[in-house]
C-alpha cells in the first residue's frame, strides 16, 4: 500500500415516516475517511479522528471504520494489511443520522479501493448490509440519493426514489442521544392487520409525494404506526418541536433514523422559519439543538486515490 485512499460518505435520514427499514435518503453532511500505509507495518491498525466528539471514538481494532475494513478482507479470505485510517468527523454520533452506516460505507470502500477493486457495486451494498443488518442508511450512504431497498430471496434489489428539487430536508439535532438498539425495544411484538394496510397505502404515497413534491400528499405521506408513535416518548420535546414545525410551513416532520434528530421536509421559501421555528421549540424545551437546512447528496460514497 503506497498510496493514500480518501473516501467521502455521507450522512443520511432513514425512514421518512412509513418507509421503516427500507428507505433511507444521502444528506449533504458528511465524514471523510483517509486509508494510508503506515510507518509502523507491526501495528495492525492506527487510527486518529478530528472534529466535533472525536474524543468519543474508539481507536483501537473495534472501531467500525478499521471492522469493515477487516471485514473486506475476510470476505476474500485474505488478512489485513496494516493500515493508518485517518477520520475527519461531520456526521454527529448516534443521532439517527447514520454515523455507523458511514464508518460501514467507508471501510469497505476503502478496502475495496486498496484491493485493487475486485468487488462489485453490489458486492459492497450486500457486504454492508450484512454488517448494519437493515438497508435503509448504508444503501444511499454508498450510492447517494434517496433508494428503496427490498429483499429478493438471499438478494436485494435497490430501487432508487426519485426526489424533487424543490423538497428541502431539514434536520433538527438533540445534544442528547438515542441509541437504535434502545429505540427497537420499545417497538411491539406484532402489528395490527389496519396498522398494516395503513403505512402500506401511506409508503405509496410517500413515493408519489418525493417524486412529484406535492406538499399536500407528503403531509398525509409521511405519517407512520410502526415506529414512530412508540419512538417519540423518547424524543423529549417531539410534539412541540412538530407542530412549530408545522406552523412554520412543513410538510411534515418525521424521526430521523432511530432518532432524536427530527427531520421536516419543505420547500424553499420556508425552510429558513422552518429551521428556526424548529429551534425556538427544543429550546424552549431546554435542549441544546443545533438546525440545518441541507440538500439531497446525489453522488454518495466518493473513492479518491
Amino acid at each position: 500500500m503506497s498510496h493514500t485512499v480518501t473516501v467521502t460518505v455521507p450522512g443520511t435520514t432513514a425512514n421518512l415516516g412509513p418507509g421503516f427499514d427500507c428507505i433511507g435518503a444521502a444528506l449533504s453532511l458528511y465524514n471523510i475517511l483517509r486509508f494510508s500505509a503506515p510507518e509502523d507495518t507491526e501495528t495492525p491498525v492506527q487510527i486518529t479522528v478530528h472534529g466535533t466528539e472525536s474524543d468519543r471514538v474508539v481507536t483501537d481494532d473495534r472501531n467500525l471504520v478499521y471492522q469493515a475494513f477487516a471485514k473486506f478482507y475476510t470476505h476474500l479470505d485474505k488478512t489485513p494489511p496494516p493500515v493508518q485510517i485517518d477520520i475527519e468527523l461531520g456526521v454527529p454520533l448516534a443521532r439517527g443520522l447514520g454515523s455507523s452506516a458511514t464508518a460501514i460505507v467507508g471501510g469497505l470502500v476503502g478496502a475495496n479501493a486498496f484491493a485493487g477493486n475486485p468487488l462489485s457495486e453490489a458486492e459492497i451494498v450486500r457486504l454492508a448490509i450484512a454488517m448494519e443488518g437493515h438497508p435503509d442508511n448504508v444503501v444511499p450512504a454508498l450510492l447517494g440519493g434517496s433508494q428503496l431497498s427490498a429483499t429478493n430471496g438471499d438478494n436485494w434489489e435497490i430501487c432508487e426514489i426519485p426526489w424533487h428539487e424543490a423538497i428541502v430536508p431539514v434536520v433538527a439535532i438533540p445534544d442528547f442521544e438515542l441509541s437504535t438498539a434502545e429505540a427497537r425495544r420499545v417497538l411491539p411484538e406484532k402489528y395490527t392487520r389496519a396498522d398494516a394496510i395503513f403505512n402500506t397505502a401511506h409508503l405509496g404515497l410517500l413515493l408519489r409525494g418525493l417524486e412529484t413534491g406535492r406538499g399536500d400528499w407528503l403531509r398525509v405521506a409521511m405519517q407512520d404506526k410502526i415506529h414512530q408513535p412508540y419512538r417519540k416518548s423518547l424524543i423529549l420535546g417531539f410534539d412541540a418541536v412538530r407542530k412549530a414545525a408545522l406552523d412554520a410551513g412543513a410538510y411534515e416532520l418525521a424521526i430521523s433514523g432511530a432518532g432524536p434528530t427530527l427531520l421536516a421536509l419543505t420547500n424553499p421559501t420556508n425552510a429558513p422559519r422552518v429551521a428556526e421555528a424548529m429551534e425556538a421549540a427544543w429550546r424552549a424545551c431546554e435542549v441544546g439543538v443545533e438546525v440545518r437546512s441541507l440538500q439531497l447528496d446525489t453522488e454518495g460514497a466518493v473513492c479518491g486515490v
